[in-house]
C-alpha cells in the first residue's frame, strides 16, 4: 500500500504541478539536485528495487551523454578549457550540461512516481466531469504503454511455444518483431474500439449522468493542502525576492546564501522530501505493528 497514493487524488495533483513546475523551470543547481535527490527517494520507496536499479542505470547513461554532448554544441562561455576542431569547450557549456542531465533525470523519476501515484481512476474523477473525452483519451494513453508491453509479452511467448520464432538469423528474428507488431497494432485498435464502445453504453460524458467515487476529502488531505500551499508560497516569496535567480554564461555565478535564498532551498527541500517522509514513515510503522504480532 502506497501512503503517500492514499490522499485526494486533487491534492496530489496538486503537489505535482507544484513541484515539476519548480524542477523543470528553475535551473538553480541546488533546487536541481534538491529535485533529483527527492524524486529519487520517492521513487525508491515505490518501485521495486531491481526496477529502480534498472531507471537509476538508465538516467546515469543519459546524465553521462547530456553533460558530454552539451559542450559539443554550445561553444559559450567565458573559461574555455580546450578546443576541438577550433571551437572550444567551455567551463561553462560543461556545467550547464550537467544541470541538464539533472534537471532531466529529477524530471523523469517524478514522471514515474506520478505514474505511480496517480492512476486512471484518480485522473478520471479530477477531469471526467470537465473534460469527458480529453481526460478519457489521456488516461487510455498513460495506461496505454505498460498495458501494449505486456500484451506484446504474451504475444511473442505464445508465437515462441507455437514454434514461430527461430534465432538462427537476422532474417528470422526481424520476420518474428514484424509478426509480433502487427498483431500488436489490431489488439490496440480493437482494444480501443471496445474500450470507447464500452463507455459509451455506460452514458460516459452525457449531461445529467452519475457520478460514484470512492474519494472523500477528509482532514488529512485539508492539512496535506496546507503544508503544500504554505511551502509553495514561501517558495514564490524568495523566488519573487530573488533567491531563486542562478546564471551559467557567460560565467558562473556564486551560490547565494542570502535570507531569500534559504528560503527557496528549505521550502523546495520540504516539498521535494515530504512524499519520501511519509512513506518512510508509514513504512517503519507498518514494520514495527507487524512486530507486535
Amino acid at each position: 500500500m502506497k501512503a503517500f497514493a492514499c490522499y485526494h487524488p486533487a491534492v496530489l495533483m496538486l503537489y505535482f504541478v507544484a513541484v515539476l513546475a519548480i524542477a523543470m523551470f528553475c535551473w538553480h543547481p541546488v533546487l536541481l539536485a534538491l529535485s533529483l535527490a527527492g524524486s529519487a527517494l520517492f521513487y525508491f520507496t515505490l518501485a521495486p528495487a531491481r526496477v529502480f536499479l534498472r531507471e537509476s542505470a538508465f538516467l546515469a547513461l543519459l546524465a553521462v551523454a547530456v553533460t558530454a554532448a552539451n559542450p559539443l554544441f554550445s561553444h559559450g562561455g567565458a573559461t574555455p578549457l580546450f578546443f576541438i576542431n577550433g571551437n572550444a569547450v567551455t567551463l561553462e557549456a560543461i556545467r550547464y550540461g550537467l544541470a541538464l542531465s539533472v534537471m532531466l533525470a529529477g524530471v523523469v523519476l517524478w514522471f514515474r512516481a506520478y505514474g505511480l501515484v496517480m492512476n486512471t481512476d484518480k485522473f478520471l474523477y479530477l477531469f471526467g466531469r470537465a473534460l469527458p473525452a480529453l481526460s478519457l483519451v489521456l488516461s487510455m494513453a498513460m495506461r496505454f504503454i505498460p498495458l501494449f508491453r505486456r500484451q506484446m509479452k504474451r504475444v511473442g511467448d505464445t508465437q515462441r511455444a507455437m514454434g514461430l520464432y527461430r534465432e538462427e538469423s537476422l532474417p528470422d528474428r526481424a520476420r518474428f518483431g514484424m509478426r509480433v507488431f502487427s498483431a500488436m497494432v489490431t489488439w490496440a485498435l480493437e482494444n480501443a474500439v471496445e474500450t470507447a464502445d464500452s463507455m459509451k453504453a455506460r452514458g460516459y460524458g452525457l449531461a445529467g449522468r452519475s457520478h460514484f467515487s470512492l474519494f472523500t476529502f477528509s482532514g488529512y488531505d485539508a492539512v496535506m493542502l496546507a503544508a503544500i500551499a504554505v511551502l509553495t508560497g514561501v517558495f514564490a516569496a524568495g523566488a519573487a525576492a530573488g533567491g531563486a535567480d542562478f546564471s551559467y554564461y557567460p560565467r558562473t555565478v556564486q551560490l547565494s546564501l542570502s535570507a531569500a535564498s534559504l528560503a527557496v532551498y528549505a521550502a523546495f527541500g520540504a516539498l521535494c522530501f515530504l512524499p519520501a517522509f511519509i512513506e518512510i514513515k508509514e513504512k517503519i510503522k507498518w514494520t514495527y505493528f507487524k512486530s507486535k504480532i
